[in-house]
């Protein structure tokens, strides 16, 4: 560990403290960015079982969950309605507009929300809010604009990495594990 390790894990941690909204990107993120099409043109997406466990244990310990994405998707939806996601936000050409919405809706700070984003098209909403959180395989540009990067690429696990980063850090972690522990 560098000499300056430890401030730097306090802010992130104080950051993460703060968060009451954490949205999260869909493609690349909650799916590892693969478009699958079939020859009629219907798309379908993989998600990873761990990522929908870590949303649903990260709305039971208090932060709000959101999904907000540039592209629209049924299966997005779907998988939403599944892991009870209730703010779904599709086809958001202009991401930081329909977060900014969606701040004042639920009467939320832009330091009480995180991010989780991989692309040029999420750094709008990843420079604004309170944390701001990636994947490895982001291009560099988006990974040097954010406070945490997982280990854990986009698909495979990366959503569960953060939301349980989410919950060490506000010490609800411990309470949600014990529903599995008992």
């Amino acid at each position: 560990m560098e000499p300056g390790d430890c401030l730097v894990n306090k802010r992130l941690i104080a950051r993460a403290h703060r968060i009451r909204l954490a949205i999260f990107d869909v493609d690349g993120v909650l799916t590892d960015g693969t478009l699958h099409l079939s020859e009629r043109g219907e798309e379908t997406k993989s998600f990873n079982i761990l990522d929908g466990l870590g949303l649903k244990m990260l709305s039971a310990s208090g932060i709000a969950t959101a999904l907000l994405s540039g592209r629209k998707s049924k299966m997005v939806a779907l998988r939403a309605k599944e892991i009870g996601i209730s703010h779904v936000l599709q086809g958001a050409e202009d991401k930081l507009d329909v977060y900014h919405r969606l701040l004042r809706k639920l009467g939320v700070a832009e330091e009480e929300t995180s991010f989780m984003g991989d692309d040029l098209p999420d750094l709008p909403v990843l420079r604004r809010c309170g944390l701001a959180i990636s994947v490895p395989n982001a291009p560099e540009i988006v990974r040097s604009h954010v406070h945490y990067v997982t280990r854990i690429t986009g698909g495979h696990g990366a959503v569960r990495e953060a939301c349980e980063f989410l919950m060490r850090a506000r010490g609800t972690l411990e309470n949600q594990l014990r529903n599995y522990l008992a």
